[in-house]
């Protein structure tokens, strides 16, 4: 070994070794591509205890969990309280990285520059630690950066709109994410996208701050993790894995810990740096507690191209809402099926390339599928939201004609407006969509609207309010929101006719009611 300037100890560049057979099979289950770090972790990565001193890493189950997603994923963002070891688990994972996966460049870019240097001292201290055997030799080491024999490079700064401009990365490590300045924190995931284009790794890592910065945005297409029909897949729409921990799952927390800390720090720091939830400063539809309760299912069959969350059955009735699209790619057809009277949502399907004839043939499948399993064609009542696109799905209901489509066929009571020409379906007006947004509002928060679909409540979480009315956040969508406030409104015209839905969905507010804090223009 030799010593460097700062008087630590390193091993030599390019020193030859004789190691024993012992060594070398300890060398070359480190070196395993797949179950190598863990073996590593578990047996030759040091780490300070804050109150036991030196120890070898003994990873908590959602740490093992963690490495696994580290290691088996190209793109992983992984949400985790305060305190429970995040930035020590990451450290051995990228010393292994540097050590056991040659010529590669890893860039830590921390919130500020003092954490980057906290995860590179946890670095270095495991690294001195790590037998001769073992570790690979050092050419260049610095507080900022260590170079390796082996070509690999780890370089640690504060994430800025420049940091990792111009580099060539392997790996890139991300810490505590949500806390970088919104602006810088854009620029800089704009500028380093291109260079994990070309193959790279990105794992970023934080405790959440607002539901609106670069953290949020990436965590929340990571959890759409359907494809354009709605399939289940493995990562989101962004391609990245989503990993959670709770506070909980840490061995030295309990009950008695979890009242203390509240005391000290207040419920809100406490839900946000604790229990990782997004706090939502953007008032959303549904009360945001509501929502974060919200944990949806995934579809139990598929008949065609729908999501059934439940099997119709016979002696139940059913609603059918179809809020149409042009279906050349842009904003997606949706659609929704309900029961009644329990108002549980037991279908649904969605696409952005589906034509509108298409769409309406599609609306008669499951109208046939839904009379077939109820055995009654007077208990199947389906419509379209009229709106502009809605006058092709009109005609494309007339040309199929309406006898020809199982089901009732449903319309607004009363006319649109001042039209005179009366036209079927749903008409939505600023004024109906306040009234039906306070209804669903009501109806969802009494627990009265049985909502299975993550996608749903995906888009609902993005649902907020906007001047004196509400719509998606840019750059996401709500369609399968209006398809739902299309069936609300079905419901509502048929409460008049059925007892036991009036009975249901009575909760003592106007359906002309709009939503607070709003005044009806």
């Amino acid at each position: 070994m030799a010593k460097t300037l700062d008087g630590v100890l390193i091993k030599k560049p390019h020193q030859k070794d004789n190691f024993t057979t012992e060594q070398f099979t300890e060398f070359a289950k480190c070196a395993d591509p797949v179950s190598g770090v863990k073996y590593f972790m578990n047996k030759f990565f040091n780490i300070q205890h804050p109150t036991r001193g030196r120890m070898v890493y003994n990873a908590y189950e959602y740490q093992d969990k963690l490495l696994d997603i580290y290691h088996n994923y190209r793109f992983n963002i992984n949400m985790l309280p305060r305190q429970t070891g995040k930035s020590t688990t990451a450290a051995g994972y990228l010393l292994w990285y540097a050590m056991f996966v040659p010529d590669s460049v890893i860039l830590i870019a921390a919130h500020k520059y003092a954490g980057a240097q906290e995860i590179m001292q946890r670095i270095r201290y495991a690294y001195e630690l790590c037998p001769n055997h073992i570790r690979a030799g050092v050419t260049s080491y610095n507080k900022g950066s260590i170079d390796f024999d082996n070509g690999s490079r780890i370089v640690a700064q504060a994430t800025t709109d420049n940091t990792g401009r111009g580099m060539s990365i392997t790996l890139l490590y991300c810490d505590e994410f949500a806390f970088v300045r919104p602006s810088i924190a854009r620029e800089f995931w704009t500028s380093i996208s291109p260079t994990l284009a070309t193959g790279g790794k990105a794992i970023i890592t934080s405790t959440p701050n607002s539901d609106e910065d670069q953290f949020a945005l990436i965590w929340r297409d990571g959890n759409k993790q359907y494809d354009t029909e709605g399939n289940p897949t493995d990562v989101g729409i962004n391609g990245f894995k989503t990993f959670r921990s709770y506070w909980y799952e840490h061995p030295d927390r309990d009950d008695k810990w979890k009242a203390e800390e509240l005391g000290r720090i207040g419920e809100e720091r406490f839900r946000r740096e604790h229990d990782c939830e997004f706090i939502i400063y953007d008032e959303t539809l549904i009360d945001s507690m509501v929502l974060t309760n919200l944990r949806g299912e995934d579809p139990s069959f598929r008949h065609g191209a729908v999501r059934w969350y439940k099997e119709p059955s016979k002696g139940k009735a059913y609603i059918v809402g179809l809020d149409p699209s042009l279906g050349t790619g842009g904003d997606p057809a949706a659609l929704q099926i309900f029961e009644i009277p329990s108002m549980e949502q037991v279908g649904e399907w969605s696409h952005n390339k589906t034509p509108i004839p298409q769409q309406i043939r599609i609306l008669i499948e499951i109208n046939k599928y839904l009379v077939d399993k109820c055995g009654d064609n007077n208990s199947v009542y389906y419509s379209v939201e009229n709106n502009t696109i809605g006058e092709a799905a009109l005609q494309s209901i007339a040309e199929v004609g309406e006898e020809n489509i199982p089901g009732y066929f449903l319309s607004e009571p009363g006319g649109h407006g001042n039209s005179k020409v009366y036209r079927r379906g749903y008409n939505t007006t600023h004024r109906s969509k306040l009234a039906i947004c306070a209804k669903f509002k009501t109806l969802v928060e009494t627990d009265k609207v049985k909502i299975k679909s993550k996608m749903l409540i995906s888009e609902l979480k993005s649902f907020i309010a906007s001047g004196n009315s509400y719509k998606a956040k840019i750059g996401d969508t709500d369609d399968l929101v209006m398809s739902t406030m299309l069936v609300m409104r079905m419901a509502q015209t048929l409460k008049n006719y059925n007892p036991e839905l009036q009975n249901h969905i009575r909760d003592g507010d106007d359906y002309d009611q709009e939503p607070m804090p709003f005044v009806m223009i």
